[in-house]
């Protein structure tokens, strides 16, 4: 696969996120109730990923596979549920712009903490000057994105 393609599938990532995010917001808004909302939205991608795990998938893992991996490991979609919930409860109060400049905010600066200490048996990439500064900017351009004149 050609490399310089990675950034653009990122970036197309990170529209469609906000787009399911704006959509999945107002579901949760029109049916009164944003816990309603994030449940059809996680069910939906349930069923999207079981179809492509059912078509993609040539061998499945052992149990023995199974029962080795980190027990923390299974919980991470506790913090999709409430990642995911939070930004559909959020949206219709602050807007999606504002609620993604702040989010991915957050996601940047825990991302480099993670990648900072290797957590997770992940890479370790130092925070540098340069990353630190690149934050700094970054916090301010949400604040300058947000400013209300």
């Amino acid at each position: 696969m050609n490399m310089s393609v990675l950034p653009v599938f990122a970036f197309t990532a990170g529209a469609a996120i906000a787009v399911q995010a704006a959509i999945n917001a107002q579901l949760g808004v029109a049916l009164k109730n944003t816990l309603l909302g994030t449940s059809v939205a996680f069910l939906c991608s349930f069923f999207l990923c079981a179809l492509a795990v059912m078509f993609f998938t040539k061998q499945f893992p052992s149990m023995a596979l199974l029962t080795s991996v980190p027990r923390y490991l299974w919980f991470g979609g506790v913090l999709s549920a409430t990642g995911v919930g939070l930004f559909y409860f959020l949206i219709p109060k602050m807007g999606v712009g504002s609620l993604m400049s702040y989010a991915l905010t957050g996601q940047i600066m825990m991302a480099m903490l993670v990648g900072h200490f290797g957590w997770f048996e992940l890479p370790v990439k130092e925070i540098t000057t340069t990353k630190f500064i690149g934050t700094a900017v970054l916090i301010a351009g949400v604040l300058l994105v947000n400013w209300e004149s």
